[in-house]
């Protein structure tokens, strides 16, 4: 609460206005003093400077000064690669609604109508913009930009888990059609239980002795993935992906200029070859490249514990939600094998 004012004459000055030792000052709530006129101004004057300090602290205060300072902070640049380019997009969802907002006359229920709207189009899209904003708002509010979080409490629409299992048949399908890139690709996300990202970025330097080193940029685990004899084929497959004549790429996928693939180039072409194969065999492949993870882990065989470790993931629920193979039980009257 502002401070009482020890002379009665001060009750026509604007709220949190004083007088300082050589002019007017105003205290914002958030916090800092603004010196708006000198002491022999009028009190009409000092209405006049106070509104229009008011106005330029609105103006500076917006969503969209909000945004920029999350994008040119330390926080934002810790981030992975994909996962800056992901806030980028949303950003551009998100702005055109609330950009000339001020922070803090966003409020939750505007936050609601938002989700509701952008849900009738992509509910998963609303829930990574509502993550995006809430990100926002919490590195805003940590360092005085803006008195609240909106999106706290404002509830994500409700995602259900992706059970797509790839075939065999769909697999081999694919792998047949393809061109070597998507072949390597393939062979590391199925065999190393690999995310695009990580298999995109993965350097030749990291071809050990012993295995792959891979460090996942989701989790931050880092492990050797050991030889067998598949993905020796796949790497020596890899050393002969075509490049321009002197070029020698450091990346284990390459484009013939030796530069690594960026994850909507290389989602195009996997695109294409999904299409192609399902006009050649009738198949649906409706699957993404992620679910080549989830098949890895599915085959895998051993206990839940074991499929983690080999895995990566932090929380076993997650290794669970990965393993997406149909498991044969017993019927209540079988004999229980040896």
């Amino acid at each position: 609460m502002p401070r009482k004012r020890t002379n009665p004459q001060d009750y026509a000055l604007p709220k949190r206005v004083y007088k300082g030792r050589s002019t007017y000052e105003w205290k914002p709530a958030a916090g800092g003093t603004v010196r708006l006129c000198s002491l022999e101004a009028s009190i009409p004057d000092i209405w006049q400077a106070y509104e229009q300090k008011v106005k330029e602290a609105d103006e500076v205060a917006t969503v969209q000064s909000l945004i920029t300072s999350f994008f040119q902070s330390a926080d934002f640049q810790e981030l992975a690669t994909e996962t800056r380019k992901d806030y980028r997009k949303y950003a551009k969802k998100v702005l055109p609604v609330f950009g000339k907002m001020n922070v803090n006359k966003v409020k939750p229920e505007h936050v609601r109508l938002y989700m509701d709207k952008r849900g009738l189009s992509s509910r998963i899209q609303a829930n990574r913009e509502h993550a995006f904003f809430s990100q926002c708002f919490r590195f805003g509010y940590e360092r005085g930009l803006c008195k609240s979080n909106p999106c706290k409490g404002v509830r994500k629409f409700k995602e259900t888990s992706r059970k797509r299992y790839i075939t065999d048949v769909e697999y081999n399908a694919l792998y047949k059609a393809a061109d070597p890139v998507i072949q390597v690709a393939m062979e590391l996300a199925y065999l190393c239980c690999a995310r695009q990202g990580d298999i995109l970025a993965m350097r030749t330097s990291q071809i050990l002795e012993d295995g792959i080193f891979i460090a996942q940029g989701k989790t931050g685990i880092e492990q050797i993935k050991e030889w067998s004899p598949r993905l020796r084929k796949a790497i020596a497959l890899s050393k002969q992906l075509p490049t321009k004549p002197g070029v020698v790429s450091t990346f284990v996928v390459c484009q013939p200029d030796g530069s690594r693939f960026t994850r909507d180039g290389f989602s195009s072409r996997w695109r294409k070859t999904r299409s192609k194969v399902r006009e050649i065999t009738g198949l649906p492949m409706d699957f993404t490249f992620h679910d080549l993870k989830a098949k890895g882990i599915s085959d895998l065989d051993g206990t839940l514990q074991e499929k983690q470790e080999i895995s990566g993931h932090k929380d076993i629920r997650q290794t669970a939600r990965y393993d997406r193979k149909v498991h044969k039980v017993r019927a209540v009257d079988s004999k229980k094998s040896k």
